[in-house]
């Protein structure tokens, strides 16, 4: 610690240029003291971004006033660093909620606490506050210990600057032996001085960073306009060391550099989220602007916040999930650190209106949109387009970025979105697609006459009862990959998926059932506790060959299960529905089509596209194979479809009418984007609908199509106001919104419902029974859900109702035995549905009951539901007995898994925040160490954010009025 010498009280020179500088520097010291004692004040009423900083200066004057004496004073401040952070290291019993932490994590601050209680005597006893507020911060994250040993050694100086008097008659040299005797005694802070170090390189090369990309478009920094540490994170946690060279290309565009917006296209496994991550680090970063991600699906929301969790609290950022009925609206605005929002598209929406009711939509410094195609497919669609539409018109300085790997008229969506377009064939794994006919095998050659080229005839020997059993061959076709590689079979049903997966598991030799046995009958095991105690019997039976179906019909835990052992090899085949192919990442080296069918329907060219894309593992595989197996009859519809170009994206705003342009006209006078008919037409040339509006509707105009929706929303109530005719524009008064409209558009209600769901929840109000969940159950139930309600009347009898009634109140039936029993098995067998229905039920009612809520809050009438209705939406969220809620607001934490925490004493999310992802794997069942990792991480995202957003609110509620007079305002003590 102190170079060559072994002993400071043995070395006399040392001590005597004490005694001989002490006098010279005594005026300088006066000085200094002073300088920094005015600094520090400054620094502490800066905000908590500035510490280090304004710390730093003030070093910087010591320095320069006191010469010579560097070192010494250097020693002082080390001193005082190191007392101070293990008296805010010491608690007394009861100061913290860390007493209950499972054995395995109060190790770690037992022996933390034996260290430093010399310390604490010495030093003497901090106020209780400052103990409370460290131990928030270690719970918070270890990581940012040094920020707060900064602040807790500013204000010891500043105090200690009051008695400069005193320390100015005190020797230097007696100051500096009791120093170095301190520090030779005391522990090593908790935090090295290595890692305070690589924090600050950290931030300098983030400023860096955020003005090279401000000031330059050529000089893109060390890590694309990023701290290289951010390189070394995606090694850390992706294994990805150096980007594709159409990666870097597309990083370095020049429409990127002038912050355009962009639209990009590649195939499937191309690598396209890596950009997107990149750009959205940039922004929020460098930038200081917050961030939308816009994801199709609730399950790829979840793997993504699970992902980017890990960044999060790395560099400093928060990861907030919005989907279901999770996320705030609006959301809380962070004073300190920026926000990643990663949405659903109807979150997404919810989300963006309300940044504009507030006025913060300018926050957004930029929107990442992942499947993009999605604009033209149907509702969704129809929303995505509102989205993109409100924020174009609004704010200008919000960059859109676009992606998707099936996309056609491009032109009309970079004319709708303003932006660049860049596209590439690149593919990590080459593809080579096949059709199978019979017998005989070709390959999609798009040189051939007919789009196809022979290949090979299959050689396989069928016995007749087999060719009976398999007409398609596909037992021939999974066995040249399995085991040793993986295989997805595509079925055009969900009950064809389960034939599939059982009847090629009846005639595979038995020799597959000797690969990796033990882990097999682990997956069976974690499945049967899944469904405590109920297993399917077609998994039973297949899963001890390697194979299992994946479709809607499974539970969320069964199918995460499920994925996670064909990932990493215990489960060779799936058996799967389309949902699969634009759902989570499971790549296969075989990827077979059953049929050229979803459901009924003849297949399309982008959910081909799709289904193939996943052939072709990165890294693992050489080469990716897709066999489309077709019949004679369908053989010139096949050709079409592997010759023909993807199909066209489509508005569906119009198509979409309650869903679409109304929905959308009702949120732009609501909103007051647009009040009147002549501005809201101007909207609508802004959007999809309008570029391709000679095209979707050629009887009717834009104006007609526009002045016929707001016609139908005054009709019903929603809008107040007149719609004078064409001629009569220039007179014509502004719209106005009705509590009705307002409560459907912040509920995201479909206007097709709201008339319905208001004279529910006012008769509801008539005699509203609290002695169970079931009023309540019968009032969120959602109203599209009774159209694929099929009662079974031997259970409840057919009454004289409307059958709509009736079906709905049978679905409130299926919710409250839900609660009660917690147990989708049990369920799903009593009211004879398969458990995905009973699940996606559970979830629907969940964000509907949401959706009511904020419905609810618009309309001063309803105040009593909003009490009832934010506790039964979390009860319906999570269906979980309550002491599991916490452990499964973290994402990527199913029901299963919160169990074996909770059993694990991982109790509550402070423990989990705080675990140690090594113990963790040792004491959770199936647990990799990536996944402890990543658990750990989103935990203490949450938890960060969760304490976060009590600041702010502490803040603003201390924050000086800014429409005050002086004269009113007094100093605060």
């Amino acid at each position: 610690m102190f170079g060559d010498y072994d002993s400071f009280s043995g070395n006399d020179a040392l001590l005597a240029q004490v005694d001989n500088t002490e006098q010279e520097c005594s005026q300088s010291i006066d000085l200094t003291s002073c300088t920094k004692n005015m600094e520090d004040k400054a620094t502490v009423e800066t905000s908590f971004g500035y510490l280090q900083l304004q710390n730093a200066k003030s070093k910087e004057l010591i320095f320069s006033a006191a010469g010579n004496i560097t070192g010494f004073r250097t020693e002082e401040e080390n001193h005082l660093r190191i007392t101070s952070e293990q008296e805010n290291r010491t608690l007394e019993p009861g100061d913290c909620f860390l007493d209950d932490f499972p054995s395995s994590q109060l190790l770690y601050f037992e022996e933390m606490n034996k260290t430093s209680v010399d310390s604490r005597k010495s030093s003497g006893t901090k106020e209780d506050a400052n103990d409370m507020n460290s131990c928030l911060d270690k719970m918070l994250n270890q990581s940012s210990c040094h920020h707060n040993a900064e602040h807790t050694k500013i204000n010891n100086e500043l105090s200690l600057s009051t008695m400069s008097n005193l320390n100015k008659r005190k020797s230097l040299k007696d100051h500096l032996k009791n120093t170095m005797t301190g520090n030779a005694k005391a522990q090593m802070p908790q935090v090295s001085r290595t890692k305070q170090l690589r924090e600050a390189v950290l931030s300098e090369e983030i400023c860096a960073a955020k003005k090279t990309i401000e000031t330059s478009s050529v000089d893109i920094g060390p890590f694309y306009g990023l701290p290289s540490t951010v390189k070394d994170l995606f090694v850390q946690f992706r294994g990805i060391e150096k980007l594709y060279e159409w990666q870097h290309t597309c990083l370095t565009l020049e429409s990127l550099q002038q912050r355009k917006n962009l639209i990009y296209s590649l195939p499937t496994s191309g690598g396209k989220t890596l950009v997107a991550e990149i750009l959205i680090l940039q922004e929020l970063l460098c930038r200081q602007k917050d961030v939308l991600m816009v994801l199709p699906y609730v399950a790829i929301v979840q793997e993504k916040v699970w992902a980017l969790s890990s960044f999060g609290i790395e560099l400093g950022f928060l990861v907030e999930e919005y989907a279901g009925s999770k996320g705030r609206f609006p959301p809380i605005k962070r004073r300190m650190k920026k926000s990643l929002y990663i949405a659903t598209i109807e979150k997404g929406h919810g989300l963006v209106n309300s940044l504009i009711e507030t006025g913060r939509v300018g926050d957004l410094g930029l929107v990442v949109v992942d499947e993009l195609h999605m604009l033209g497919e149907g509702s969704r669609g129809a929303i995505l387009e509102m989205i993109l539409a409100k924020i174009l018109y609004i704010s200008k300085t919000t960059q859109i970025i676009g992606m998707s790997a099936t996309l056609n008229n491009v032109g009309d969506l970079q004319q709708f979105l303003q932006a660049e377009y860049y596209s590439n064939n690149f593919r990590p794994v080459e593809l080579k697609e096949y059709v199978k006919i019979q017998d005989s095998i070709y390959e999609v050659d798009d040189k051939a006459e007919n789009g196809l080229t022979f290949s090979r005839l299959l050689n396989f020997k069928y016995s007749s009862n087999l060719q009976k059993m398999d007409p398609d061959h596909l037992i021939a076709l999974v066995t040249e990959v399995i085991p040793n590689y993986s295989c997805l079979v595509f079925c055009p049903t969900k009950k064809n998926c389960e034939n599939v997966a059982e009847m090629i598991c009846k005639y595979l030799n038995k020799e597959y059932k000797n690969q990796r046995e033990n882990e097999k009958q682990d997956l069976i095991k974690d499945l049967k506790n899944i469904g405590k105690g109920s297993l399917c019997p077609v998994l039973k039976r297949t899963i001890p060959f390697g194979i299992a179906y994946h479709h809607s019909g499974l539970t969320s835990d069964e199918r995460k299960r499920i994925e996670e052992a064909y990932s990493t090899g215990v489960l060779c085949l799936l058996t799967c529905t389309s949902t699969l192919a634009a759902g989570v990442n499971l790549p296969a080296r075989r990827v077979i089509l059953r049929a050229p069918y979803v459901a009924t329907e003849f297949l399309k060219k982008n959910q081909y596209k799709q289904m193939i894309g996943r052939a072709g593992r990165a890294g693992i595989d050489s080469a990716g194979e897709s066999i489309l197996i077709v019949q004679e009859k369908d053989k010139h519809l096949v050709r079409d479809l592997v010759n023909n170009p993807l199909e066209n994206c489509y508005s569906n705003l119009f198509l979409e009418f309650t869903k679409g342009i109304q929905s959308l006209l009702l949120s732009l006078v609501g909103l007051k984007i647009a009040r009147n008919p002549e501005e809201i037409y101007h909207f609508m040339c802004c959007t999809l609908f309008g570029v391709q509006q000679q095209f979707l509707s050629k009887e009717k105009s834009l104006s007609a199509i526009t002045r016929e929706a707001l016609g139908c929303l005054i009709e019903k109530g929603l809008l107040k106001g007149k719609i004078t005719s064409e001629k009569e524009q220039k007179s014509q008064s502004n719209l106005e919104i009705t509590q009705l409209g307002q409560a459907t558009y912040k509920g995201s209600i479909d206007l097709a419902y709201c008339d319905a769901l208001y004279r529910d929840l006012k008769k509801g109000l008539e005699g509203l029974v609290l002695e169970s969940y079931l009023h309540l159950l019968y009032l969120t139930t959602p109203y599209d859900m009774t159209y694929h309600c099929r009662p079974d009347w031997m259970i409840y009898f057919r009454q004289d109702m409307d059958n709509c009634v009736i079906n709905r109140l049978y679905l409130s039936f299926v919710l409250y035995a839900l609660l009660k029993e917690t147990n989708i098995w049990n369920v799903s067998e009593k009211f004879n549905m398969s458990r995905g229905y009973v699940q996606n039920l559970l979830n629907s009612a969940a964000s509907f009951s949401s959706c009511v809520l904020h419905f609810c809050e618009e309309l001063e009438e309803f105040w009593v539901y909003k009490a009832l209705l934010t506790e039964l939406t979390k009860r319906l969220t999570y269906c979980v007995k309550a002491e599991l809620i916490p452990l499964m607001e973290v994402a990527g934490v199913l029901e299963s898994r919160a169990k074996q925490l909770y059993d694990s004493g991982y109790k509550t999310l402070a423990h989990l925040a705080n675990a140690d992802p090594e113990t963790l794997v040792k004491m959770i069942e199936h647990l990799s160490r990536r996944q402890a990792r990543q658990i750990v991480s989103s935990a203490k995202m949450l938890l960060r954010e969760k304490a976060e957003a009590l600041q702010e609110e502490v803040e603003e509620l201390l924050k000086v009025p800014t429409d005050t007079s002086e004269g009113l305002l007094t100093t605060l003590p």
